[in-house]
């Protein structure tokens, strides 16, 4: 879906214009091992591409990445998306642009970076993307709200994809009080089974 049906059906980047959102951390379509798979898909390894593991996470030159809490010294905040630029093994560095504002970690900074091919809801909340790809799946249950459905849905300027299953969708929609309207943003709902 996001690597290659998005990007070539409506023209969409799959890495700068396509968030993936997940519901929660851990499980197979949670925001872990989503950006594992997204980051082999889209930022594979290569034989000239430097990358590093820090933390228990692989940071490649071209990776995208969010900061994860305040830095004022950097001047980057809690949920601010970037992409690596620059992985100096020599003075132990990664250099991360955030829209303009470039930002250097040292190694022993890199834990205030992770992953964002996928993010969760709760850290998008505030953003805008193109487009919204959203995994829903039942084994989601306990985060299966309408308001956290809407929330995700609406942080599409141009175009949200839930894919998974059509159960968890309906699930999503009745368990709340709270009904919000989708307006204004194209939403598919993908029937097929779950694909990157």
């Amino acid at each position: 879906m996001v690597s290659e049906r998005i990007p070539q059906k409506f023209g969409f980047d799959a890495v700068r214009d396509i968030q993936v959102l997940s519901p929660i951390y851990r499980g197979p379509a949670g925001v872990i091992a989503l950006n594992e798979r997204l980051q082999e898909k889209l930022n594979p390894p290569a034989n000239n591409k430097l990358e590093r593991k820090l933390y228990g996470t692989i940071f490649r030159l071209g990776d995208k990445v969010m900061q994860t809490q305040n830095n004022y010294d950097k001047d980057v905040y809690n949920g601010d998306i970037g992409f690596v630029t620059s992985i100096d093994v020599v003075e132990q560095t990664i250099l991360v642009d955030f829209d303009g504002r470039l930002a250097t970690y040292d190694w022993s900074d890199a834990d205030q970076l992770t992953l964002a091919y996928v993010v969760s809801i709760h850290k998008a909340q505030g953003s805008e993307f193109p487009v919204v790809v959203m995994p829903i799946v039942t084994q989601h249950y306990t985060m299966l709200q309408r308001n956290l459905l809407y929330t995700a849905i609406t942080r599409a300027r141009k175009l949200c994809v839930l894919t998974g299953s059509p159960r968890a969708i309906s699930m999503a929609v009745r368990n709340n009080k709270v009904a919000q309207s989708f307006h204004g943003i194209g939403v598919a709902i993908d029937k097929y089974r779950y694909e990157d």
